[in-house]
């Protein structure tokens, strides 16, 4: 049973108060140096083989200039995805320059030796945004714009499609249809005008909505998501209805529900998860990914599953779309059945699977049209991937609760795969990424006083309370 479980009023005093602050800022400080500590002793361990691993890339022959075929800017500078490409296009002979926001302006992946050029980007919601990417596409001489972008910046990149039209290709979405496959309400009505399945999902934009809604003839449980991209609630999902109708009521209202803010009722499918990226170019799916997944997504390694490939290349077809597009899926364990859960119209961190693939084969796909319509998938070869952080933090959690089948799983995952961010011909992102780039955001927030839930090295940030 899903409970909300609330606590007796109790009358406190004010100096209960601040002692209640102090205690929380103690265990936020503790937590924040832990971790500091724990980054540095790891950097102390890594740099040798950094140190090495630099010496023998240092040896290799480098591009020039005149080598380029063609420029590549990339967004999402402190993310891993952008990185994956950063290699892959560099790789293929393409001048890489990467872009980041001020706030993440000394990213470890700005020290990769794929990196020919790297640009301080406005933030995305600034007036001039959209002029500042067009200087540089101008002054650059860029070839493509392959945005490794944020949920919110994803709809300013899309009216650059047609805004760049005439001098550079946008690997994006356009502005007309960025709206509805970011939305989870009318996403699903798309998928239901190109018959293809997906769960029962209401828009709701009040709390009584649900309160009042008759679950009685439903099957299937439901759960509330929200519409807009929230990085905390997102792992936080109960199903409804609660056996406790007062309890329920409780929890909807806690929840920030409006007509400026709506959410979706979508009918709960027990089953396997699997999350995809997907590169279309004129309806065609170019590049393909496909992973079982999780709520926090750090592992991934490429499974076939023709089912699924099939219902992405008929919606891509079917809207003629050019972008990079993922979607999440579900393969129902009642009926056996694939459903689409929601569209993410933007890069996925998935695309690490593709770290063994030839890059110019791989770049082609990416930038290009395919004469014959292939899709690219990874090899069953291709080991999976994982950030060694979050698997040194999980084999020590399962350590002291005594998990030990969950212990030796971690461990597996590090013997069988291959670290995300770490290579060999590029050492350098992977020491700048423990050494500077996430503890100059622990220092950060010790200076600010702020809290933070935890932090993902996948995309190179510190998810806080609140939200970015």
């Amino acid at each position: 049973m899903n409970k909300v479980l609330t606590a007796p009023a109790v009358p406190t005093r004010r100096s209960d108060h601040k002692l209640e602050k102090r205690s929380g800022s103690f265990v936020v400080t503790f937590k924040t140096m832990f971790v500091l500590f724990f980054l540095m002793l790891g950097s102390l361990v890594s740099t040798p083989i950094i140190a090495i691993a630099y010496v023998i890339s240092s040896f290799r022959p480098k591009s020039t200039n005149s080598s380029y075929v063609g420029t590549v800017l990339l967004s999402g500078g402190k993310m891993t995805k952008s990185l994956q490409l950063a290699r892959i296009f560099h790789r293929a002979g393409y001048k890489v320059i990467l872009g980041e926001s001020q706030r993440y302006r000394w990213t470890a992946h700005r020290f990769s030796n794929c990196v020919d050029q790297f640009e301080i980007l406005p933030d995305c919601r600034s007036a001039n945004y959209l002029d500042q990417i067009s200087e540089l596409v101008t002054r650059s001489n860029v070839d493509f714009f392959v945005p490794v972008c944020s949920p919110v910046s994803s709809f300013y990149d899309a009216k650059l499609v047609q805004r760049l039209s005439a001098r550079c290709k946008v690997i994006h979405v356009n502005d007309e249809q960025i709206d509805s496959l970011d939305n989870k309400f009318e996403f699903a009505q798309i998928c239901t005008e190109l018959s293809l399945r997906t769960p029962k999902t209401f828009k709701i934009t009040d709390y009584r909505q649900v309160a009042k809604f008759d679950f009685s003839v439903h099957q299937r449980k439901f759960i509330l998501k929200s519409i807009a991209y929230d990085p905390v609630r997102r792992l936080q999902i109960p199903r409804l209805p609660f056996d406790d109708q007062a309890e329920m009521e409780t929890f909807l209202k806690s929840l920030p529900i409006s007509e400026s803010n709506p959410w979706i009722l979508q009918e709960f499918i027990a089953g396997t998860e699997y999350c995809t990226h997907s590169t279309v170019i004129d309806g065609n799916v170019q590049v393909c990914v496909i992973c079982q997944s999780s709520a926090f997504q750090v592992n991934y390694d490429h499974v076939d599953h023709p089912e699924i490939a099939d219902w992405i290349q008929s919606f891509c077809h079917g809207l003629k779309l050019t972008g990079q597009v993922s979607f999440d899926f579900i393969e129902a364990s009642d009926d056996g059945q694939i459903y689409a859960i929601e569209c993410n119209p933007r890069t996925h961190s998935a695309i690490t699977a593709f770290h063994d693939f030839e890059p110019d084969q791989m770049a082609r796909a990416y930038l290009l049209k395919a004469e014959n319509n292939e899709t690219l998938f990874p090899t069953s070869s291709s080991k999976p991937t994982y950030w060694i952080a979050h698997e040194i933090f999980r084999f020590f959690k399962a350590i002291v609760t005594f998990q030990w089948s969950e212990a030796l799983e971690r461990v597996k995952v590090v013997v069988d795969g291959k670290e995300a961010v770490f290579d060999w011909k590029d050492p350098l992102p992977f020491l700048c990424l423990h050494s500077i780039h996430i503890p100059a955001q622990l220092v950060q927030c010790l200076l600010s006083g702020k809290n933070w839930i935890r932090i993902d090295f996948n995309i190179g940030k510190l998810v806080r309370l609140g939200g970015d």
